[in-house]
C-alpha cells in the first residue's frame, strides 16, 4: 500500500493554492487530521451550491462524487446535506469554496 499524505496537510495545501489564486476557501469543519475524507461545498454566490464528496475509486485513486444529483442547490439544501453527512462520518472535513464559475480547486476527477 502506498503511503498517503495526512488529510490535514492535503487540505491546507489546497487552501494555499486557493489563496494564491485569490479564491476564498474556508475549513467549515475540521475532521480527522490523519485520514478524514473531505466534502466540498462550492458556493457560486448567487446561482446555488454544488456539493462534492471525496471518494476512492476501485484502484484507490481519490476522486469526487457529486452529491444531490450533481445539481446546484440553494445553500440551505447544501447545508442540510452536509449536516447529515457529518452525523454519519464524524471524521469528515468540510471545505467551502466561493467561486462564481463553480471550479473545484482541489485535485481529483469527478467519478
Amino acid at each position: 500500500m502506498e503511503p498517503r499524505i495526512k488529510t490535514e496537510h492535503w487540505v491546507h495545501a489546497h487552501l494555499r493554492r486557493c489563496a494564491i489564486e485569490a479564491v476564498p476557501a474556508f475549513v467549515i469543519r475540521h475532521g480527522d487530521n490523519e485520514r478524514g475524507m473531505v466534502l466540498l461545498k462550492i458556493n457560486t454566490l448567487g446561482n446555488g451550491c454544488k456539493v462534492l464528496i471525496q471518494a476512492r475509486d476501485i484502484s484507490g485513486k481519490l476522486g469526487w462524487l457529486a452529491a444531490l444529483n450533481g445539481d446546484l442547490v440553494d445553500e440551505a439544501a447544501a447545508d442540510g446535506y452536509i449536516e447529515r453527512q457529518v452525523r454519519n462520518d464524524p471524521d469528515l472535513w468540510v471545505v467551502e469554496i466561493e467561486d462564481r464559475e463553480g471550479h473545484r480547486w482541489f485535485d481529483g476527477e469527478e467519478i
